[in-house]
């Protein structure tokens, strides 16, 4: 019988044969549904797998659970991280754990919530991986106090384009961490990554919800309890004009200190399909303009303090299962760019301004604040205000819109997220990320045969 280290690679050439899955041509899409190509698709349930993958040569890219909205998650050829899945260490005292890239962040809700620890850093929706997530360097509401979610990844386990395996962080292989965060999965295989949890007494949060009569006062209002409270964010509407143009209800959180009526209970609201794509008409001026006239009214009261689960506050779209197809077969733009302090509140204005005149139909329209940029060196964030916007797509008819202003957020010192993007043209891409030579070298230096690539790299010149 084989023993030591041909056993190790008896067993791995057992697993290779046996969970090895025949390449499938299958039709991907990131969440916004544009672009969508015919890929291979193939899969990875061990460290082993990604070792041999990496090793054929081919460029591919890795994919989680495909939440980013356009073509940073998608390529010819891609390699589902969804059955690396597995917890792999966790310590209750410090609140770190170690986990396959795989992992969803509603997993390690799951596990963490009821030992009483929450995600550092969260984005809207609880449904991508964790490789994903640190992949796009996600930030959340309390970006202004606590930044991204890679200021808490202390090391990431890698395969890169050579099948080697190493560990990366602040002290080791450092120039390689930095890039990986907000790297768009461009600089090797995330096999596994250790991440320090946030301590939490309950799983419910203190929501004061503030109805504000225009964008300026929005601000301010954020502004002035940005040490108050940990999480932040504004709905907009952005259809509203004249004396009410960028009105909004201000949305501010802390975590609920523990009570009995606030425990760490976790909560799973039962989930709303929608079964079908709406057709393209249904998503109109009028529809949204009467959606955000009932939406902004909604609440009674000017100011209104709540005791709410995390869940319905960090992630209400979640409770509405495939809601990606409320804007048809044709799919959305997501389109989010910050903007700095400097300046950025007349240029926000002026943008909200053409978004109303233009009548483009986004009912989610979503604005935070930022603290200082991250280490990452395709990181999203600077100092000011951040908006997200949808537009359906609709035959592309928004996109000359949106590339318009792109050239006003470039002018301005501002910059696109790259998770959600999927027009943005090079020459506005480059002026927009001062590192980015930085991350080119890092990357030819690891991927030397520009092996790790998608859609949007492609598109971007990004290697």
């Amino acid at each position: 019988m084989a023993k030591g280290p041909q056993n190790q690679a008896a067993l791995a050439g057992v697993r290779d044969s046996i969970y090895c899955n025949l390449i499938m041509k299958s039709k991907i899409a990131g969440w916004g549904l544009y672009p969508a190509i015919e890929a291979e698709v193939d899969e990875a349930r061990y460290v082993e797998e990604l070792v041999r993958l990496a090793r054929s040569g081919l460029p591919q890219l890795a994919q989680g659970n495909c939440r980013s909205y356009g073509d940073a998650c998608i390529y010819t050829r891609v390699v589902s991280t969804l059955l690396l899945e597995h917890l792999l260490n966790f310590d209750p005292v410090r609140g770190v754990l170690r986990a396959q890239a795989g992992i969803t962040l509603d997993s390690l809700l799951r596990f963490s919530v009821p030992r009483g620890f929450f995600l550092p850093v969260t984005p809207g929706t609880k449904f991508p991986t964790l490789g994903g997530c640190i992949a796009a360097d996600v930030h959340g509401k309390n970006h202004h106090r606590e930044g991204t979610l890679g200021r808490f990844v202390d090391e990431l386990e890698m395969v890169l384009a050579d099948g080697s395996q190493v560990r990366c962080s602040r002290r080791e292989h450092p120039e390689l961490f930095r890039a990986t965060l907000g790297g768009m999965g461009l600089t090797g295989f995330i096999y596994a990554a250790t991440l320090r949890l946030k301590p939490i007494t309950s799983s419910y949060m203190q929501v004061r919800t503030v109805r504000t009569g225009d964008f300026a006062e929005a601000c301010q209002l954020m502004s002035q309890t940005r040490e108050e409270y940990l999480y932040s964010v504004a709905w907009i509407d952005c259809l509203a004009r004249g004396r009410h143009l960028g009105r909004s209800l201000v949305m501010l959180g802390n975590h609920a200190p523990a009570s009995r009526s606030a425990s760490l209970a976790l909560h799973s609201p039962r989930q709303r399909l929608v079964p079908f794509h709406l057709p393209e008409f249904a998503l109109n001026p009028w529809s949204v303009r009467a959606f955000n006239t009932l939406f902004y009214h909604r609440h009674w009261r000017r100011d209104r303090q709540d005791l709410v689960h995390y869940d319905p506050y960090f992630y209400p779209l979640d409770a509405l299962s495939h809601w990606n197809r409320i804007y048809g077969r044709a799919g959305f733009l997501q389109y989010q760019f910050v903007l700095p302090f400097a300046g950025g509140l007349e240029l926000m204005r002026e943008i909200l301004g053409r978004i109303a005149a233009r009548g483009a139909a986004s009912f989610l329209a979503v604005l935070k604040t930022f603290g200082p940029e991250e280490e990452g060196l395709l990181s999203f964030p600077l100092p000011g205000y951040t908006l997200a916007l949808d537009f359906p797509l609709q035959g592309g008819r928004i996109i000359p819109f949106l590339l318009e202003l792109n050239k006003l957020i470039t002018t301005a010192g501002g910059r696109i997220y790259l998770a959600k993007d999927a027009i943005l043209e090079e020459s506005d891409f480059v002026a927009m990320y001062p590192r980015l030579e930085e991350f080119r070298a890092v990357k030819r230096h690891y991927d030397p045969h520009n092996q790790f690539r998608s859609c949007q790299s492609d598109r971007l010149g990004l290697r």
